[in-house]
């Protein structure tokens, strides 16, 4: 998978179980906020919903191959599933049938790696590849996880969210235990995060106490961290796919494509820092000639210009 001379993409996998906590809306924005800071960016819709296709005002074409097509069949060649979104940014679109996914792979071996073998051709081709994962632990999610290096975990700041956190890293850790020893959870994405209330203040500290309990465990979540800043509520966001765009076409100054772009600009730093150029120094020279030292004059001493007295 790896482009020559340089290294293989980063995948991250977003993924949570419960529906409309903003794993769609956060795998569009963040893959259009990366691509907008130079990453090649590759997102795979994964939901049978195919919202994140709609997301691009993109609908189900007959002829159009879709994730679907590449994961029950051979014949498929993945880079005919890939659509162009804008510079830097391609997706490959799910249709309602990816739902009966699991019976069509059930007779396969190793069925878990369907997903990652079928990318594999276009994957050196991106520097990022985001997964849309649908709303369930089921053979899509368990094939996103056993391809990714990361998992984003995107949830609202409501304390029933909580309760599903401890399913979801169950899962994770099965998937590490063999099928993916590397993948770790390294972020929780708050959405629709509503700063100026109590509830929603609460909610954020317990999350982040919840996860520095896992700090020095070795656990695939050991050190994972609320992701800054939380996505403030921000009705351009809800608005967006409705356009068929993201939230940096539609309202580019409103807050949700601060928050996005923010976070981005983050995980750019951790996964791609800059190398820290040493600094420039001068040749050294050689030490410069002391001047001598007069010797002090003895008082009443004749000097050479001046005769002594009586001469």
């Amino acid at each position: 998978m790896a482009r020559q001379g340089r290294p293989l993409p980063k995948i991250v996998a977003l993924l949570n179980q419960k529906g409309g906590v903003g794993k769609t809306t956060s795998t569009a924005n963040l893959g259009a906020a990366f691509s907008r800071l130079g990453k090649r960016v590759l997102l795979i819709d994964l939901d049978p919903q195919s919202n994140l296709s709609m997301h691009f005002g993109v609908e189900a074409e007959p002829t159009q191959p879709s994730v679907y097509d590449l994961l029950v069949s051979d014949e498929i060649d993945a880079a005919s599933v890939i659509v162009h979104a804008r510079d830097g940014l391609d997706f490959m679109p799910a249709v309602t049938e990816l739902a009966l996914v699991e019976g069509e792979l059930a007779q396969r071996p190793d069925m878990q790696r369907t997903l990652e073998r079928a990318v594999a051709p276009v994957a050196g081709n991106y520097d990022l590849i985001l997964l849309d994962c649908p709303p369930s632990l089921g053979v899509l999610s368990v094939n996103a996880l056993t391809m990714a290096d990361e998992v984003f975990v995107p949830m609202l700041a409501h304390y029933l969210a909580l309760r599903g956190l401890e399913k979801l890293l169950e899962t994770v850790h099965m998937v590490s235990q063999g099928l993916n020893p590397r993948l770790r959870v390294t972020g929780v994405l708050l959405c629709q995060h509503e700063q100026q209330s109590l509830h929603g203040r609460a909610v954020v500290d317990e999350i982040a106490a919840q996860l520095a309990r896992y700090e020095g465990t070795g656990l695939p979540w050991d050190g994972c961290a609320i992701l800054q800043p939380p996505v403030r509520r921000n009705i351009k966001l809800a608005e967006a796919p409705s356009f068929g765009q993201t939230i940096f076409d539609y309202a580019p100054q409103c807050p949700g494509a601060g928050d996005y772009m923010q976070i981005a600009l983050h995980q750019v730093e951790r996964w791609w820092p800059t190398p820290v150029e040493p600094a420039a120094t001068e040749p050294a020279q050689a030490p410069k000639p002391r001047a001598k030292k007069s010797k002090p004059q003895t008082a009443g001493a004749p000097t050479q210009d001046a005769p002594a007295a009586g001469a």
